[in-house]
């Protein structure tokens, strides 16, 4: 099996090289580049890219803007995005997840949580070849399939990002289940993780907003949190 390789855009040069040392300790290929522009052309050219690990205060192009165009991509719209960065007001984390990024790891970071992370998304992103019934649900017109990682809405696919696709399954394993914002956050990401709860809130409503008509299934419980209602 061949190893997953990680592109690695990051103007400074010492912090590319600790996080390329660390990778390629924990059996990853790197790539490393210093600019949204010479990321672009690297994704256009042949190869697979499994994960982007993403600078934002990038020279010319800065990291917003290249993870937007890089979500316009068909050969990469659901690859995960982790942003690292020194920004770490609320505004900022918002942004990055609104424009598609998949995680937010604020500088300094420790190298194991870094590996951890990568490893969590990797697995996200990466389905098994086959499905059973476990791995699909169907719930008032909205199929949902794991193995495959794709959402339909009577037959409809719908395009979302991983954070949307996770909240939505989420939602549809446990219909009319109160999910607090917390225990969203917990989900998705697991346990320390620095999102807040205006970044859970801007997840629901894209999510919504991709969901058309059925936006109406996902209700918000006031005080407490959100649910997908249970008599649809």
């Amino acid at each position: 099996m061949s190893k997953e390789t990680i592109l690695i855009v990051e103007d400074e040069d010492s912090i590319a090289e600790l996080i390329a040392f660390n990778l390629k300790k924990n059996g990853y290929d790197t790539l490393r580049v210093d600019s949204g522009e010479k990321a672009l052309k690297l994704l256009n050219s042949p190869g697979k890219i499994s994960l982007v690990l993403l600078d934002l205060m990038l020279a010319g192009m800065d990291g917003l803007d290249f993870c937007k165009k890089l979500r316009q991509m068909k050969k990469y719209a659901d690859i995960p995005v982790i942003i690292l960065t020194a920004r770490s007001e609320e505004s900022d984390i918002v942004s990055g997840l609104e424009f598609g990024a998949n995680d937010y790891i604020t500088k300094p970071f420790s190298p194991r949580v870094l590996i951890a992370r990568i490893r969590a998304q990797l697995r996200r992103s990466t389905p098994g070849e086959e499905e059973d019934a476990s791995d699909s649900y169907e719930y008032a017109g909205i199929r949902l399939s794991r193995a495959f990682h794709e959402v339909s809405i009577e037959e409809r696919p719908i395009d979302l990002t991983s954070n949307e696709f996770s909240i939505l399954d989420l939602f549809m394993s446990s219909p009319g289940r109160v999910f607090s914002r917390d225990a969203i956050i917990l989900a998705l990401h697991g346990d320390g993780y620095p999102v807040t709860d205006r970044a859970v809130d801007v997840s629901i409503v894209n999510l919504r907003r991709k969901l058309g008509g059925k936006s109406h299934l996902i209700e918000t419980v006031r005080g407490v949190g959100y649910r997908v209602k249970k008599n649809p």
